[in-house]
């Protein structure tokens, strides 16, 4: 696992996307990818960003500002349909991680400055119990 993304203690099935992330600034850096490939946020990701997204140690790897964010998203089945993918502090995600049974957590990079972004890192969180059904009113 890289240094960038510490996933919680109980995370499974990590899956860590830095060798996707050397490989796009690999390309960046040699011409064979515009900036316009790589620096290419929407709107709600950048909206994300700014108001959810917690300040980086890293400075952008493409603009080189201080103007990174990391966005950590939660889906599952376990969750509401409005609050499913929904951006979250990380605080908040190691809370959950021990009050639903299995969500699967997206950590994503962006700069606001240049619109940078890039997936990190991808983990499963949660008690593992099975999920019970709300009963039907």
């Amino acid at each position: 696992m890289s240094g960038r993304v510490r996933p919680h203690d109980s995370a499974r099935g990590v899956i860590d996307y830095a060798l996707a992330r050397r490989a796009a600034l690999s390309g960046l850096a040699s011409g064979r990818m515009r900036k316009q490939d790589v620096c290419d946020a929407q709107p709600y990701l950048l909206r994300a960003a700014r108001f959810h997204g917690e300040r980086s140690a890293e400075h952008c790897p493409v603009c080189r500002t201080d103007s990174m964010r990391t966005v950590t998203y939660a889906y599952g089945d376990c969750f509401r349909a409005e609050a499913n993918g929904r951006a979250r502090a990380t605080k908040e995600i190691a809370e959950l991680a021990t009050q639903l049974p299995d969500f699967t957590v997206f950590v994503v990079e962006v700069c606001i400055a240049c619109k940078w972004n890039h997936l990190l890192a991808s983990y499963v969180l949660g008690t593992g119990e099975p999920l019970k059904r709300r009963a039907r009113s």
